[in-house]
């Protein structure tokens, strides 16, 4: 089965973290309502609650600034 498929059947703790493609963490809206920066939101284990890491900033990027 495709990995996308595979439902997370635990809540074992875990920041959704977001994944954005450049450190500008914004872009233009597209028809689904996302950045067309963001890319994809990673479960991260982490015994910490979500707004520990909101609150924070945390997220990804993909490329290193020039």
């Amino acid at each position: 089965y495709p990995l996308c498929a595979l439902a997370v059947s635990d809540e074992r703790p875990h920041y959704n973290c977001p994944v954005y493609k450049t450190t500008a963490r914004h872009g233009m809206l597209s028809t689904t309502g996302h950045s067309t920066n963001f890319v994809m939101p990673i479960r991260v284990p982490s015994d910490r609650p979500q707004p520990h890491w909101i609150g924070r900033g945390v997220a990804m990027i993909t490329q290193l600034d020039d």
